[in-house]
This record gives structure tokens, sequence and C-alpha cells, in this order.
């Protein structure tokens, strides 16, 4: 599933079991778990008997999207998880993060670990440290969310385990990983990803953040980055780990307040100075993996000089200038793209980064800016048999190979704030 490592710098306050998920008293078992927080499960089907409160609008859709009356998640044992990954073996690993590691297992199609027919769904199981400060919230987090929220751009999740002090969550494999590693890993046997391929992406991450964001109870996602934007087997991006996604304002109310977590680089301005956390805080963020997109260059690198260690406020200033941006292009894009096109995606990263988050335009505004830039692409690519394209010229001043590509490391920069603020 690639990395599904999470941020450092969690909450430890509950804070959406009494909003969001209640004991579900009419079926199915009930129990608490070690902190004496309630819960329920249907021990008929097999499936999660969780059930929610009213704030998310139940059959609310989108063209393809739904938000779902309740959460249909299979229940794992531990044996059964255990023994779908080798019994967590270290060849099993994918990665590891704040909440715990996460490994490769396989599953029966229909959800059994056991199969007659031995055809095996193969899944991403991501295990609770024991020692994790992140703990019950994040996972109790993921199951609120992405238990209900059902749309291409989202990653499924699957079903999960409670047993003891043992959590789990079980998802689809997602196997080309993080969009992360495809930008600043440097592999030499994988090839970088395309101009087509990054616009694919990033319409594919905008159409699910505007999803999240038009659902009758709006849903501020909280921690978009690369890391969480995951690939399938076509590229098609899912955005993954809900540990820190919040429940909008309430009516009357602009913003929500918070304890300011996530990850440097990535969080909005007027979050992390007053934990105001508004929907157009994701904007700021998804600006952020544009502007990584488009230089190929890490949010926050501690190994660039000074000056040049925010990404933001090192190539902010070149992104209003053609000629600038001809030369903080990834070099990597270097023939495959229309300067037209990469121009109006920088325009619009820009205003995505603006400071004022009531300035910044909506997911539904970037999903047809990108839909446009797309169709640049498509429209200057068609040319007559035999003619060739601008894009592809490797003479035309479309782009040039910049200076500002060197090796990066993978720095830690997570944040947390040092105010006891409720999270």
């Amino acid at each position: 599933m690639g990395n599904m490592m999470g941020c450092f710098g969690r909450s430890t306050t509950p804070d959406l079991l009494p909003e969001i998920l209640t004991p579900n008293t009419s079926s199915g078992i009930s129990g608490r778990n070690a902190s004496g927080k309630g819960y329920s499960e249907s021990s008929s089907s097999g499936y999660s008997g969780f059930s929610f409160g009213d704030q998310l609008s139940v059959g609310e859709t989108s063209p393809s999207g739904e938000l779902l009356e309740k959460p249909n998640l299979r229940i794992f044992s531990f044996a059964e998880l255990k023994n779908a990954t080798k019994n967590f073996k270290s060849e099993t690993l994918l990665g590891e993060g704040g909440f715990g590691r996460v490994y490769k297992g396989w599953i029966d199609e229909k959800g059994s670990v056991t199969s007659k027919s031995g055809l095996k769904l193969a899944v991403a199981i991501k295990k609770l440290n024991s020692e994790s400060m992140q703990g019950f919230e994040e996972w109790q987090s993921e199951v609120n969310f992405l238990g209900r929220l059902s749309h291409p751009n989202l990653v499924k999740l699957l079903g999960y385990c409670w047993e003891d002090k043992e959590l789990l969550l079980v998802y689809e494999y997602l196997p080309k990983g993080s969009l992360e590693n495809h930008l600043f890993r440097r592999n030499t046997t994988v090839e970088p990803l395309s101009w087509n391929r990054r616009m694919s992406i990033a319409l594919g991450v905008a159409r699910g953040l505007a999803f999240l964001h038009n659902s009758d109870k709006q849903v501020i996602y909280r921690d978009f980055k690369a890391s969480n934007i995951l690939l399938d087997v076509n590229y098609d991006a899912k955005i993954s780990d809900f540990g820190l996604a919040k429940l909008g304002p309430s009516v009357g109310n602009s913003h929500v307040t918070t304890r300011v977590m996530g990850t440097y680089g990535y969080a909005a301005p007027e979050y992390v100075a007053t934990g105001h956390l508004y929907v157009n805080s994701d904007i700021y963020g998804f600006g952020v993996v544009l502007l990584e997109m488009l230089t190929g260059l890490r949010a926050v690198d501690l190994n660039r000089p000074k000056g040049q260690q925010n990404l933001v406020e090192w190539m902010g200033p070149y992104l209003s200038n053609n000629k600038k941006l001809r030369i903080v292009m990834d070099s990597r894009l270097e023939g495959q793209y229309s300067l037209k096109a990469a121009f109006e995606l920088a325009q619009h990263t820009l205003k995505c980064l603006r400071v004022d988050h009531r300035t910044r335009p909506s997911m539904k505004e970037a999903v047809e800016v990108l839909q446009k830039v797309e169709a640049i692409k498509v429209k200057e690519n068609r040319g007559r048999p035999g003619e060739k394209s601008p894009s592809n010229d490797k003479k035309s001043d479309n782009s040039r190979r910049s200076p500002y590509h060197p090796r990066h490391r993978d720095p830690r920069t997570r944040m947390e704030s040092q105010s006891p603020k409720e999270r």
C-alpha cells in the first residue's frame, strides 16, 4: 500500500467518539475497550454494526461518491490477520509511521482469510503500535470516516480488528505506493512520473477533496500531503490516512478550533498560527502538493541551503513569471508539457497558497482548472499526421532543465503545538 506513515504529534484527546460514533444498542454485541469507550458490532453478519449520529447527511451523493447510511466493514479477529500476514513477518512489511506498521496480507476475495478456491485478495493491514501516542482516537477516526465515505479517489477501508489492546485496520492494497515515493525517492529502475500522469493524479485527488468538502456536513481532511496520496495499479490516485480528519464547522461558525497538528510545509498558515481550521485550510496543502509536482522538490528539505528549505517561500515568486517558471520545472518533465498548461497550473497553485484563506479557490474550482489544463494538453498534442507536437519539441522553450534538483533525504518535519488545546 506504499507509505502509510502517519504524522507525529497527534492528539491524545478523545474527539470523534462523541461526535460521530455511538453505541448501537438495538442489535449486535456491545462492549468497551480498555479505556472504557463503548462500541458495538454485529455478531451475525460479520460486518460492522457501528451506528452514526446525524452529522453526516445520509444518502448525500456526488457523481461518483456517496455517504453510506452505515459502514459496511468486516470485523476480523486478530488471529485471522496474524495468519494473513504470516505472523506479521518482516518480509510483509510495507511501511511504518506514527500509528504503527503497515503489512501486506492476503485474504479470500469474499473476506475470509482461508479459501478453498485458493483465490486471494491482497490487502494492506495497519497495526497499532501499543506504545503509540496516537492510538485509539486515530483508529476510530479512520473507521468513522472511511467506513462511510465511498469515492473512487478515497482509499477503501475493508474492515478492522479490535481485540483486547490490538487495533488494526484492513485496506485495499495499492501496489504503486505513494506519490511521495514516485516524486522524491530516485529509483533508476522506475520511470519518473510523466506530466500526463501527474495531471491525472492531481485531478483525482482534487475530486476526492471536493467530495469531502461538498458533503452536507463538510469533512476537513487536515493532513493533505504527497505521502498520503496512494496509487493503484493504473496510477489512479486515492487519499489515505483519515486519522486527523475533522467534521467541518457547525452552522453559523466559520471554523473549528483544534490543537495544531499535521506536517510542516503543508499545514495552512492560519491553522498553524491560531489553531483555527477552515475547509480552505485543506486547499493550502493541495497547493503545496501541486508545487511539488511542478518542481519535483519536497515541501521542506533541511538539506537545502538557507532560504530554500521551505519550498513555498523559495519557489512562490517564480510561479507568476513565464521565464522564471521554465527554470524551476522538474527537469524530468522536459519536453512533455505545454508551457501554457504549466503556467495555467502554476497560477492556480499560487491561488491555493494565498495567505488569506478566504481568497483561496474551492476544490470544485480546482477540479475545473485541472480539467482545463488536461484539455490544453490534449488539444496541443493533436497535430496533423507527422507534425511535431509543441510539447515534444526538444528545442522549444516549453521546458528547460532546472538547476535546482539535488538528491533529497527524508527529514522529519512533523509538528505539534505546545499548547494543551483540545484536538
